[in-house]
């Protein structure tokens, strides 16, 4: 019976601790939506600086290699059936002029 009345006690003292130790994060008020804008507007050089010097040049990288495969083998496929596919080569160019394009805009919009 003393075992029983020990591991109930046990169990006891762990949930009352596990109780207040995830308690405390409810009782943490604030204005997320203020923390998530100062945490922007304190980052938002180095963001910008990042993204137009590593992440615009590598999409353009890649859509550019992409664009002149795609022009290939739109040509190839021409000169064996005689027929040319303008779709994919467009919609690869135009992702392209996008990319190109896009630092000039993207942060006025954001």
């Amino acid at each position: 019976m003393k075992k029983k009345w020990t591991r109930l006690l046990v169990c006891a003292v762990i949930t009352a601790m596990i109780v207040t130790a995830s308690a405390v994060p409810v009782f943490a008020a604030g204005d997320v939506a203020g923390a998530i804008e100062n945490t922007w507007t304190q980052a938002q050089t180095q963001i910008k600086t990042v993204v137009n010097n590593v992440v615009f040049p590598i999409v353009d990288m890649i859509l550019a290699i992409l664009f002149f495969v795609k022009v290939g083998t739109a040509y190839f496929e021409y000169r064996k059936h005689g027929q040319f596919e303008f779709a994919a080569p467009c919609i690869l160019f135009a992702c392209l002029i996008f990319t190109l394009t896009a630092p000039l805009y993207i942060w006025t919009i954001l």
